[in-house]
């Protein structure tokens, strides 16, 4: 894993933080892993991709809280007494297995699911948090789901609280700060080309 360049990147809902990570990763003709890693776990747990993302990046539900999955051997370094734990304990595990796995294949982009955190020991792994003023957050918002702007900036509320509290109860870090994360680019005010431009020029630079 030592020579390959990892980019993870945390974002506030609606800056466009999936989208940068999609151009740069075009750029630099190197993977993208982002919902892709909801369905690896889905297919490994052999469970439905919606169950699955039901606790992806999420607070539970009533009805996820007490869902548990038989013993099944996707991973030999985890023995079958913890498989009574909770559907959103053995999804992460399973989704930071392959993550890990993923970055020693090769330079690769990664979005959320506490990557950074989880290849905390990878020395070239660069940790990126990209945020946006809330009014174009909200006209994004607005725009991609054709709701209102309230019902927008409702969405927004909603799925940040939900990023925040996944990151933090899986790291003890603080979401988007800057002891867990080595860069914050506010697109609002650098614009996207030009953010894609700089984390082009940071991952280069890398050595």
């Amino acid at each position: 894993m030592t020579e390959n360049k990892i980019i993870t990147i945390g974002r506030e809902f609606g800056s466009g933080g999936h989208e940068i990570a999609n151009r740069l990763a075009t750029r630099l003709d190197i993977p993208l892993y982002d919902n892709n890693l909801v369905r690896m776990v889905a297919k490994k747990l052999d469970i439905r991709e919606e169950t699955a993302q039901a606790v992806d990046e999420t607070t539970l539900n009533g009805f996820l809280k007490g869902f548990v999955l038989n013993p099944m051997e996707y991973s030999a370094s985890i023995n079958s007494e913890e498989y009574c734990r909770p559907l959103n304990e053995q999804v992460y595990e399973l989704q930071s297995e392959i993550i890990r796995k993923l970055a020693g294949q090769g330079s690769c982009v990664f979005v959320g699911r506490c990557a950074d955190y989880v290849l905390k020991d990878c020395p070239n792994c660069i940790n990126i948090f990209i945020c946006a003023d809330l009014e174009d957050r909200i006209k994004r918002i607005s725009e991609r789901y054709d709701v209102s702007e309230r019902k927008a900036a409702d969405k927004i509320k909603k799925i940040d609280r939900e990023r925040k509290y996944y990151y933090e109860s899986h790291t003890g870090l603080y979401w988007g700060d800057m002891d867990s994360q080595q860069i914050l680019l506010n697109v609002s005010r650098i614009g996207m080309e030009r953010t894609v431009d700089i984390l082009e020029a940071i991952y280069k630079a890398v050595r």
